[in-house]
């Protein structure tokens, strides 16, 4: 068996962890210390809407262009006067970009590239956008957004707990705005392509999230009928036990994503990749992160808020005081809880300690009942 293998046995079985619940302050700190600075770039930097959202032309070059990018962009901005994105293809042609031009300016627009670019005007394909028509893109993006939490939220509450739905809710929007965020600091063009890369991390995200949830509660049925454990150790014990499997799905799922973000995207230059494989490469490592360092021990903390879980865990420091003041001694897992390998409430803990003398050998072996003679 592989290392990485053994390693997922042995966190399953509890026999080695990292208490992820007892450190979550930590893990809440730094969430909201990347959220801020996310939210911070949003608001300061904005999102840089393609055209499909703001409205333009798009002129599309014939095939192997000797023409640079630069100066393509340098001879768009200044027949249109607005900003210009130029992306070659590859087949060598070039993708002009001009947002917020109307049918006049682009025939305009397209006579002077003809001009500085030695192409035929009837050679150059012009395709207009308008902005009522982004405007719907956009709603309907929102919409879907929407629908989608809505359902998630439902689909939760119904399946696990209203905690639990709360919980995953709140590592979604983390998931959302940290993506968004870096958007807006790196200055990537959000397209179509971005809101489907968003709609696509939310599954991924929940996928991992409810891997958790469903492990928890299984182990926490009838929690209140032992005296061992507490919620939040149970919780802490499920993140272990897929611990494993959550890395091995988010790192299989993020490789080709690399692959288009960082080759296609950066070195082969295909920059229309750019827009999904951004989205989807922060949204996987974000889900990832939240599932395990926000979700389950969110749900943990509004679990022990309720008065049956602080009784129990009442109960079960009361025991381990009282067994520790009787010089007994639970084994316990890689979180430092005792287990028993009786599961029944009634199981006592391993005696380590010193134990009661045995009756003495022999003693009132084959003698009769009664007075001695």
């Amino acid at each position: 068996m592989s290392k990485l293998g053994t390693l997922g046995a042995r966190l399953h079985h509890g026999e080695v962890g990292y208490d992820f619940v007892k450190n979550r302050k930590i893990w809440y700190g730094i969430s909201i210390l990347i959220t801020i600075t996310a939210i911070v770039g949003l608001a300061v930097r904005g999102l840089h809407m393609g055209i499909e959202f703001q409205g333009g032309a798009v002129f599309t070059t014939p095939k192997n262009m000797s023409a640079s990018v630069s100066q393509t962009e340098t001879w768009a901005e200044d027949a249109s006067g607005h900003d210009a994105i130029v992306q070659k293809l590859g087949d060598g042609s070039l993708r002009i970009q001009i947002a917020g031009t109307d049918t006049q300016q682009s025939d305009r627009i397209k006579e002077d590239l003809s001009g500085k670019l030695d192409v035929p005007a009837e050679k150059i394909n012009a395709d207009l956008v308008g902005p009522s028509w982004g405007d719907q893109i956009a709603n309907k993006a929102w919409q879907g957004l929407g629908i989608f939490m809505v359902l998630v939220v439902i689909y939760l509450a119904i399946a696990f707990e209203w905690r639990m739905a709360l919980a995953a809710f709140v590592a979604l929007i983390h998931d959302i705005t940290i993506t968004v965020g870096i958007y807006a600091l790196v200055g990537f063009e959000v397209t179509p392509g971005t809101v489907i890369g968003l709609l696509t991390i939310l599954g991924y995200s929940l996928y991992d999230t409810v891997v958790v949830f469903d492990s928890l509660k299984e182990q926490t049925k009838d929690i209140t009928k032992q005296t061992r454990w507490t919620y939040a150790e149970i919780a802490n014990r499920s993140i272990n036990s897929t611990l494993v499997r959550s890395i091995n799905t988010t790192v299989v799922a993020l490789l080709p994503v690399a692959g288009l973000l960082f080759i296609g995207g950066g070195v082969l230059g295909a920059g229309m990749l750019n827009d999904i494989s951004l989205s989807l490469f922060v949204g996987l490592a974000a889900g990832a992160y939240s599932s395990i360092f926000i979700a389950t021990p969110l749900v943990a903390d509004l679990k022990e808020a309720e008065p049956q879980m602080k009784a129990l865990k009442k109960r079960v420091l009361g025991k381990r005081a009282q067994g520790a003041v009787k010089g007994e001694q639970a084994p316990a897992d890689a979180d430092g809880a005792p287990y028993a390998e009786d599961e029944s409430d009634d199981a006592a803990p391993a005696v380590v300690g010193p134990r009661n003398q045995p009756t003495a050998r022999g003693r009132g072996r084959g003698r009769p009942s009664g007075k001695r003679r």
